[in-house]
This record gives structure tokens, C-alpha cells and sequence, in this order.
């Protein structure tokens, strides 16, 4: 399935726009310019064409010119009358820039002066012509081919004037003259779509943002390949072709990636297999309002969650991730999502566990890991299904690290003595003295009726005595006490999640909001 359309590419720079053709296929996004081409004859560079025009007494030289040095753009033909001198030549396309005027260079020239050239030029004018590539979109010129029957532009009027070249100029001759017909031997042209950029799908990133900023393109994305290319920046002339275009590019990178974790996992053990991975943008610490974000590429993997700065391409890149953390002791944490009635959902989990997190963020589809230490990582992604893909990947790889792992046991103290606590999906929460392994007490999932922490490294664990029903708390001091609590977490949610699975999906907030919109 091929899926293709006409867009805008825009320059950040020049801040012109430029039509341009998209062809989009399961693995590559194809722009597409348009260009004049030689089908036949001897001229196959089509760069420069000179063609003799012959006035005619009415319909004159049958075109009509818009721009001029004073837009900083060439004087370009912008109109091409059906039957008429222009046309006949089967030489002369509606976006033609008109370099020379019987042999007076006239790239540099107002539009006033090519007019003035051009209709005191005499009954016979020679003109040298080559194709504006990138025509700016204020030009509004039609796309298609020569012709009032395609005259479609690709927008509303233009600023600019159309001078019609179609009237009779200063003729010296009053008799009609031959028609600027086509020789035999002459080469043919034609106006084309031409490929000017391939960008190959697999691992490409998507971003709808003005670079380091919050600031959100109006119907307009770039897409960037794995090697650094982009398309530039791609602008749609309505929110409904936009969003439909970001969709397509956006399941056909997902499709590939999911063909690139197939691959990846037959070379892994069962216990080693990738869940899910793709791109995201990160917040940087310590940005101030202005928040700076960066491409980042994330992973579940076996017992870990990764972080790279580029994909992992081969075997080996696995190790050289900028971060790596084991899945028991992280935290995933919605925050924003973007509902139909254009109003943010500060979405936040029951987690048991008190944290302050700064929720001064602009972009929507937010959610941030919390890691040991107290530390978290903030991403966004660009859309709200990809928040509800790395949701449940969170949580099912969670899951089957919990599952597999069985147990994690921590080294703590209290009151001098250093103590083991054991987290056991099987058996619950276990105490017993680092030295003579004595058992000092033990506790089910269920028995846990709450706790309490001083954001450092004490923690009050309260548990109900199954015979006495009275509370007992017991305290405990760990050295990283965010990755515990987080261990605590995800071993009672697997716990849950094996018991009523049912439960666990209703509580998925980016899916209960992200598919009822």
C-alpha cells in the first residue's frame, strides 16, 4: 500500500514554502519535486531550454508571468493559455523561470522590466528558460500539468501580480503569423514528480516541535532517519491531512520496529527478549521554563530498562546504553494526556508512594520513570496511542521480571543490627539477621495495611497480625530507599495482576482515554 499526496516543505530560513509530492510505502517516505524532463529527442540535461516564440495577433505570446527581483524570487510563467503560442512549443511549463530575453539576461530584473522586455520584444521572442524547483508557495502556482483545465492553485490568490502576456504587444507585423509549433526533431519535454530525498522508515523519529522548544508546528512534523537525515520540515494545508499523514508514518515505523525486536529476539534467550522499544524526547535536568528536550531512545529488555542516545543496532550496542536499570525497582508514572475536549488530564496513579514531581510541562502524552535514588527521567511522546503502547509494555515487562525473578533481597538495618528484608512473590515480606539467618518476621502481601517514609532512607512498614487483627509497624533504614518502595510496588502489582488481570486493565489511564478519542 502506497500512500501519497501533496504537501508543503518549509524553510526555516527563507521562511518560503515549497510544493512538493509525498509517496509514502511500508518502509520509506519518498519526497518528490517537480522538474521538466526530456522524454526524446537530443537534450536529456532539460536545465536550460531557449525557445522562439512567435506573437500572434490574438493571444500575443499566450502567457502570463508573476514574481520579479523585487520578491526575491525570478520571474516565473505562471499561467499557460490552451491553443496559444506558449503552449504550441510544447517547450514551456508553468513554473519555468525566465533566465534571458532575446539574449538579455534578465534573472536580476523587476517584474515591470521583463514585461516591458517582453511586450516590445517584437514578433518573435527567444527565450531561455529553466524550471524553479523550489517556486515559494506565495507564487501560488497550479501543480499539474499546462493548461486552464488544471489551473488549481495550490492555495487562494496570490500577493502577487499576474501579468498576461496573452494580449498583443507592440507588433510590427499585422498579418497572423505561423504558429510556434514544435520541429519534428526537436527534443520533447515534460513536467515531472521527480524523487529528490529518500528517508528509510526503520528506527526514524517523528517530532512536531520547533527544535528545544514546547512549541508545537501548526500541521507540520519532521521526520528523521536512523542516520541523521530529515525530510525537513513537511506542513500540511489542513489539521485533518496533517494528523491522518503523522498516523501513517508513525504505524509504519512502529510495524518496522516490531520487525526489528522479531529479529533482535531470536538471537535472546526466553528470559532475555525485548518488549518493546522506540523513540522518545526527554527533558533535560535542570532546564528552566524554556525546557529543553532530546531525542532518546528507549528499550525493555529482559530484567532491564534501557536508555541510549542512538538505537542498538548490533548484539554489542546492548552494553553501551547511557543508562541501565533493572525493571523491579523503576516506577512508571503518567501525567498528561490530551483529551477531545482540549482539556489536560493530570492522570496519576494510586501507587501508595508519595513523590513530588514538577508537573510544569507543556507537551502533552507525558510519563516519567522513577528510578532509585529519588531520580526520574521525563518523556513525551507524539502520540496518544504510543503513551498506551509504553504503558502496557511497562507493565507487562514488569510483570515477567517480577515472575522470573521470584525474589529480591535487600540489605538494611535497624537499630544497629544489619538486616535482610526479602520481597518473595510467593511468600511476601520477609526479615531475618544478616548473620545467623534468623527469621525475625514474616509477612503476606495482603498483611501490608500501610506505610511511611522520610524521603530519605526510613521507611514504617505496618502490618496486621492475622490473629490479634492489632496493627505492628516495623521499621527499617535502607540505603536506596526509592528502589525498594519501587520493588514493594511492582511485586504486589504483579501479585494483583495474577490474581485479576481484569483489574489491572482497568486501571490503564492512556488507554481508557487514548481509544475513546
Amino acid at each position: 500500500q502506497t500512500k501519497t499526496g501533496i504537501a508543503l516543505l518549509y524553510d526555516e530560513v527563507s521562511e518560503n514554502a515549497y510544493d512538493i509530492r509525498l509517496k509514502l510505502t511500508k518502509e520509506v517516505l519518498t519526497i518528490q519535486k517537480q522538474d521538466v524532463v526530456c522524454v526524446s529527442g537530443s537534450d536529456h540535461s532539460a536545465n536550460h531550454r531557449t525557445v522562439t516564440l512567435r506573437r500572434q495577433p490574438v493571444g500575443g505570446l499566450g502567457l502570463s508571468i508573476k514574481g520579479g527581483a523585487e520578491h526575491k524570487v525570478p520571474v516565473v510563467i505562471s499561467k499557460i493559455f490552451k491553443d496559444q503560442a506558449a503552449e504550441q512549443t510544447g517547450m514551456l511549463f508553468i513554473g519555468d523561470a525566465i533566465i534571458q530575453v532575446n539574449g538579455i539576461n534578465v534573472e536580476s530584473a523587476t517584474h515591470e522590466e521583463v514585461v516591458h522586455l517582453l511586450r516590445n520584444a517584437g514578433d518573435e521572442v527567444t527565450i531561455t528558460v529553466q524550471y524553479l524547483r523550489e517556486a515559494p508557495s506565495f507564487l501560488k502556482l497550479p501543480l499539474g500539468s499546462p493548461g486552464p483545465s488544471s489551473d488549481h492553485s495550490s492555495g487562494t490568490s496570490s500577493p502577487l501580480f499576474d501579468s498576461g502576456l496573452h494580449l498583443n504587444g507592440n507588433s510590427t507585423n499585422t498579418a497572423p503569423s505561423s504558429p510556434s509549433s514544435p520541429i519534428a526533431n526537436e527534443p520533447k519535454y515534460e513536467k515531472r514528480w521527480l524523487d529528490a530525498l529518500s528517508v528509510p522508515l526503520s528506527m526514524a523519529r517523528i517530532s512536531r516541535y520547533k527544535t528545544g522548544t514546547d512549541k508545537l508546528r501548526s500541521n507540520a512534523f519532521e521526520v528523521l532517519a536512523l542516520d541523521g537525515v530529515s525530510t525537513g520540515i513537511l506542513q500540511f494545508y489542513t489539521a485533518q491531512e496533517s494528523a491522518d499523514w503523522l498516523r501513517a508514518m508513525s504505524t509504519n515505523i512502529s510495524d518496522l520496529t516490531l520487525q526489528n525486536m522479531k529479529m533482535a529476539n531470536k538471537c535472546c534467550s526466553p528470559s532475555d527478549q525485548v518488549i518493546h522499544m522506540g523513540w522518545v524526547n526527554e527533558r533535560l535536568e535542570g532546564t528552566d521554563s524554556s525546557q529543553l528536550y532530546k531525542f532518546k531512545f528507549l528499550a525493555l529488555k529482559g530484567s532491564s530498562f534501557y536508555i541510549f542516545s542512538t538505537p542498538p543496532v548490533s548484539t554489542l550496542d546492548w552494553v553501551r546504553a547511557e543508562k541501565i536499570y533493572n525493571l523491579c525497582e523503576v516506577l512508571f508514572k503518567i501525567h498528561k494526556l490530551w483529551l477531545a475536549d482540549d482539556c489536560w488530564l493530570q492522570a496519576s496513579m494510586y501507587l501508595g508512594i508519595h513523590q513530588d514531581f514538577d508537573l510544569e510541562d507543556q507537551r502533552p502524552y507525558s510519563f516519567s520513570v522513577m528510578v532509585g535514588h529519588g531520580k526520574s527521567h521525563y518523556f513525551n511522546v507524539e502520540l496518544g496511542s504510543e503513551l498506551a503502547v509504553w504503558e502496557k509494555s511497562f507493565q507487562r515487562a514488569i510483570f515477567l521480571e517480577v515472575q522470573r525473578t521470584g525474589s529480591k533481597t535487600y540489605m538494611c538495618s535497624w537499630q544497629g543490627d544489619t538486616l535482610c528484608f526479602t520481597v518473595d512473590f510467593a511468600l511476601g515480606f520477609t526479615c531475618f539477621d544478616s548473620k545467623t539467618k534468623n527469621v525475625l518476621w514474616r509477612f503476606k502481601f495482603s498483611q501490608l495495611k500501610g506505610s511511611s517514609d522520610d524521603g530519605k532512607t526510613r521507611v514504617k512498614l505496618l502490618f496486621q497480625n492475622l490473629d490479634t487483627k492489632q496493627i505492628e509497624t516495623k521499621e527499617l533504614e535502607f540505603q536506596d530507599l526509592t528502589a525498594v518502595l519501587h520493588c514493594i510496588h511492582s511485586f504486589i502489582a504483579a501479585k494483583v495482576a495474577s490474581v485479576d488481570p481484569v483489574f489491572i486493565d482497568s486501571q490503564s489511564i492512556a488507554r481508557k482515554y487514548m481509544y475513546s478519542n
